[in-house]
């Protein structure tokens, strides 16, 4: 199996603490100083793994084209999300890297297309960089859901 795909779902977990032990209110708070919050930070990891891994690879995301528009790269929160929102994202932290291991171990990730991320400006190329760039990706936005809890207890 994939490394990545063993670290993923650990990382994850600290994205579902913060979802079941942080007010709805302080998930949706935008703190001074901040251009997003903590739930933008968690709808974002789970839209850009399926965007890299999925999208890239032609193959079907799971999920909508609604969440994409809210949480991809360049956007920003539009106001406050609801409880059902935050519910239905917690599920996917979790159903998105368990199919992607199961779809990696079945050997469906077979084309790429090329994509250069504007986090560091390198080019990925196939799927094993996609995950590699995942891994680093939500660790990046750990940090911020964690300075994010600083700034809304300051």
């Amino acid at each position: 199996m994939h490394f990545t795909l063993e670290v993923l779902p650990n990382t994850r977990r600290f994205f579902k603490k913060y979802l079941e032990n942080v007010s709805l209110e302080d998930l949706n708070k935008i703190p001074n100083g901040f251009n997003n919050n903590i739930i933008w930070n968690i709808g974002h990891i789970v839209v850009t793994q399926q965007l890299l891994a999925y999208k890239l690879s032609g193959l079907p995301m799971m999920i909508t084209d609604e969440l994409v528009g809210k949480y991809r790269k360049d956007s920003k929160p539009e106001g406050n999300v609801s409880q059902a929102e935050v519910d239905t994202l917690k599920v996917l932290l979790f159903s998105t890297v368990e199919k992607t291991r199961e779809d990696f171990e079945n050997g469906i990730f077979k084309n790429y297309q090329e994509y250069t991320v504007s986090t560091t400006g390198n080019t990925l190329t196939n799927i094993d960089e996609a995950f590699q760039f995942i891994a680093f990706h939500e660790g990046m936005h750990l940090g911020y859901v964690m300075a994010l809890i600083r700034a809304i207890k300051a």
